[in-house]
């Protein structure tokens, strides 16, 4: 890691889904301990409400959080720690030294609250886990 906190940086096609969740769960389980980015390759206009309602859902509020989708840029690589893409294939930038990991989930995009949940669960779990391979606790 480059710092005392790991920066973790999520990446998916349109920072509106999958990597708003995920962001947004390392930020409430790891805190001050991590630092947090999201992006996309090519930026939706607004995070899906589905993906909203279902944070919401678990106390988390994307709304208010002044989250929004951003562009993947160099800086934004070139500072993490951590890179995890998630279903950006070739879009997603690669640096030499970087560490990557690939998290293979279902795209939110177009589904309803009941398909976004499974989803949602899923994103937290791998954040957990991620946190404990680095040593960090709740």
């Amino acid at each position: 890691m480059t710092g005392e906190r790991p920066e973790i940086l999520f990446v998916c096609v349109h920072n509106a889904g999958r990597s708003q969740m995920a962001a947004a769960f390392l930020a409430h389980h790891g805190g001050d301990h991590v630092v947090v980015r999201s992006a996309g390759t090519a930026p939706a206009d607004e995070i899906n409400p589905a993906v909203v309602a279902a944070m919401a859902e678990v106390g988390i509020d994307l709304s208010t959080a002044g989250a929004h989708p951003k562009r993947l840029t160099d800086r934004a690589v070139e500072a993490s720690d951590v890179v995890i893409t998630m279903g950006c294939g070739d879009e997603c930038r690669f640096y030499p030294g970087k560490r990557y990991l690939d998290w293979e989930l279902d795209d939110p995009a177009g589904h309803a609250l009941d398909a976004v949940r499974p989803i949602r669960d899923e994103i937290e779990q791998r954040v957990l886990g991620l946190l404990a391979e680095l040593g960090i606790g709740r």
